[in-house]
């Protein structure tokens, strides 16, 4: 079997906030941005890697999606707890220097993990918890 990861969707709750993170301090390309009845979707990507992408999504866009529903994803979206996602860099240090400068929220700083991971972490706008992984 041969799979790829094409794409996945993380939540976001302001539109502008979650374009400036992305396309300005993460550096990622813009390859869609369309809205309908009030809402936006956003899809931005590696640059260089145009097989993979990341869908900013409403959350609870789903008509399926119930308001008790919307009220949890809202609220696990406040305490950072609904969207993961983890990123990997060769550079650990620049990159998190880079984020720290242009105002990402730092949830920790760079950390050789007992699981043997150099990491740091951020959030997003949204509170989506962003790891970056040091490649080595």
């Amino acid at each position: 079997m041969d799979l790829s990861i094409h794409g996945t969707f993380l939540a976001h709750n302001d539109p502008d906030a979650a374009l400036a993170f992305y396309r300005d301090i993460l550096g990622f390309e813009v390859r869609n941005d369309v809205g309908r009845g009030g809402m936006r979707w956003i899809t931005v990507g590696p640059v260089g890697q145009p097989g993979t992408s990341i869908v900013l999504h409403p959350p609870g866009a789903d008509p399926g999606v119930t308001d008790d529903e919307r009220r949890t994803i809202a609220e696990m979206m406040a305490k950072g707890t609904y969207g993961i996602m983890t990123l990997a860099t060769t550079d650990l240090d620049d990159t998190f220097e880079r984020l720290e400068a242009g105002g990402a929220e730092v949830v920790q700083e760079p950390t050789e993990q007992p699981y043997g991971v150099r990491d740091c972490a951020f959030r997003d706008p949204a509170g989506n918890l962003i790891r970056i992984n040091e490649i080595r």
